[in-house]
């Protein structure tokens, strides 16, 4: 496979990216890889680098709700109150009275379908200027803070209403916790990276210190400066929507795994039927509506199919072939330090393209990300002809 160690140079050189690590794979193993720029001063990005993965956490904190799913300890529509008494404190923001917000109880019940479709009715404050008002209003932390109280942000809509991008998996790994009986993170370790032999996928970056990128954000005059973004260390709660850090390789035997119908290296975690549910449409008649941003600084807008996108148990789902690009039915997501991947069981085609910039989804990036979508269903249909 050729092509990518030209795009991943290109990039650097034209400042789309100061660093990146590109990997591609099928269910048999990696087809390719790239890398290029200095993930740290003096330091090249390669395939050892590590990376705060952000929302690529969501992937884990999903499968772990799948694997109880698929063992029969949980449903799709299981209540979430029923577990998680918590959940039904949360109400639904319907208003201002001054700087006071309105509140009422919301009119449905949330679902585990919910959670890990985004349809919950909890949104991030980056895309909706309404939770950030009522953020600074309240005095209420970020989810980024890691503790329990930081869990309590308002519904933005009654569940199941519509598409909305918050911190449902942060809900979904607690629910994990309560049915299976151990912290999100032990049960991560012990079911899904050891088995998986994910050896550079953690919930804290002990080790990887001397591995880690930097973060970049890029300023008005074009050019990256540094920025200081992490997860907050040894947190009261480790959020599922954003708490891991990982390498595009550990991170690619995730993808490898679905591909391979739940199997991977001879260990399986999860049955060919609790795979399909992953990559089934689970938004019942609804779909992936626009993030229009709120923040600049920190992400751009994103709504990549327009009108086309629905969402699988484990990520956004495209709804039709893409022209040149990935089949009807593949899974994706990213993290907001523009850490990106998709899965296309149809092509049998797995990449994670990773950097630690900002804004998210800026264009010059998903020049990138576009360039590198292309080459590998150009080889792939190249290598069939």
């Amino acid at each position: 496979m050729t092509g990518l160690q030209e795009i991943a140079d290109r990039a650097v050189a034209d400042a789309a990216v100061p660093f990146t690590v590109i990997v591609a794979a099928n269910g048999d193993g990696i087809l390719a890889s790239a890398h290029a720029g200095d993930a740290a001063e003096g330091r090249p990005a390669d395939e050892d680098t590590a990376f705060r993965i952000f929302s690529m956490t969501k992937l884990v904190g999903s499968l772990a709700a799948m694997m109880l799913i698929d063992r029969g300890k949980l449903s799709m529509d299981t209540e979430v109150a029923s577990i998680l008494p918590d959940w039904d404190t949360l109400q639904v923001l319907d208003g201002w009275d001054g700087d006071t917000p309105r509140l009422r109880a919301p009119r449905t019940a949330a679902t585990v379908r919910h959670l890990a479709t985004h349809r919950s009715g909890l949104e991030y404050e980056f895309w909706n200027g309404e939770m950030a008002r009522y953020l600074e209003a309240t005095e209420t932390p970020s989810i980024l803070a890691g503790t329990r109280a930081a869990m309590n942000y308002p519904l933005m809509f009654d569940p199941g209403e519509r598409w909305g991008y918050g911190p449902s998996i942060d809900w979904l790994g607690l629910l994990v916790e309560a049915v299976d009986g151990r912290r999100i993170d032990a049960f991560c370790r012990e079911e899904i990276f050891a088995p998986l032999g994910m050896s550079d996928t953690a919930f804290e970056p002990d080790g990887m210190e001397d591995r880690l990128a930097d973060v970049r954000i890029r300023g008005e005059d074009g050019a990256f400066g540094p920025f200081d973004l992490a997860p907050p260390p040894g947190p009261e709660v480790y959020g599922m929507g954003h708490c891991l850090y990982s390498t595009a390789p550990d991170y690619m035997r995730l993808l490898r795994m679905m591909l391979r119908g739940g199997e991977l290296d001879g260990a399986r975690i999860l049955s060919e039927e609790a795979v399909d549910q992953l990559f089934a449409d689970q938004m019942e008649g609804h779909a992936f509506e626009r993030m229009e941003t709120v923040a600049p600084p920190i992400t751009d807008s994103f709504d990549p199919f327009p009108g086309a996108a629905g969402h699988g148990f484990a990520g956004l789902l495209n709804r039709s072939d893409i022209d040149g690009k990935r089949r009807a039915g593949t899974l994706s997501w990213a993290g907001v330090l523009n850490t990106h991947w998709f899965c296309d069981r149809t092509a049998d085609l797995a990449a994670v393209i990773m950097t630690q910039t900002l804004p998210f989804v800026e264009p010059r990036y998903m020049d990138l990300y576009d360039a590198v979508e292309r080459a590998l269903y150009a080889d792939r249909e190249a290598a069939a002809a």
